[in-house]
């Protein structure tokens, strides 16, 4: 049965599951949903909270800026996801030396323990996303993905948050 809505999409000519931004963005919170689940269970981390953990833990000690920048989230998801962090004792938060009003975030043994739990099981994850793939579909995604992202941020331009730090 037809609904009106159905009728509407067909006369615009617009079909949504069709529609890549909406496809990228099911696709996303469905995996992204996979590893919560599993981050929950395994660490009681949410997913901002593993994001950041998972960079911090990559690069080193951040800004909360830079930890947004590198997981394109904004900056309250971060601010929140870290206040946890620090309250769990997963990550320390310092002043920033060169930025009076700024604060760095680093992981304490704890965090670098978790991390190191965290990173095997991210993996173990993606290893069972890509079973639903070929090797050559997987590695041809992962290539689309990386052109993809740097055409839309060539369209963005900078970001205003990315001179603030």
């Amino acid at each position: 049965m037809k609904s009106n809505s159905d009728d509407k999409a067909m006369q615009d000519g617009f079909n949504l599951e069709g529609f890549l931004p909406y496809r990228l963005s099911v696709t996303s919170n469905r995996v992204s949903r996979l590893f919560a689940k599993q981050y929950s269970t395994q660490f009681g981390l949410t997913i901002p909270e593993w994001r950041v953990l998972a960079i911090i833990g990559q690069f080193g000690t951040l800004s909360p800026t830079m930890v947004g920048a590198y997981a394109a989230m904004d900056k309250v998801k971060v601010s929140r996801a870290a206040a946890t962090l620090v309250a769990r004792g997963l990550l320390k938060q310092s002043p920033d030396p060169k930025d009076g009003r700024g604060r760095l975030l680093r992981l304490t043994r704890k965090g670098t323990t978790v991390h190191g739990g965290v990173v095997p099981l991210a993996q173990e994850i993606e290893a069972t996303l890509a079973q639903g793939l070929t090797r050559a579909e997987w590695t041809a995604l992962n290539k689309v993905l990386v052109k993809l992202n740097m055409h839309v941020m060539a369209i963005e331009g900078p970001d205003p948050g990315d001179a603030t730090d």
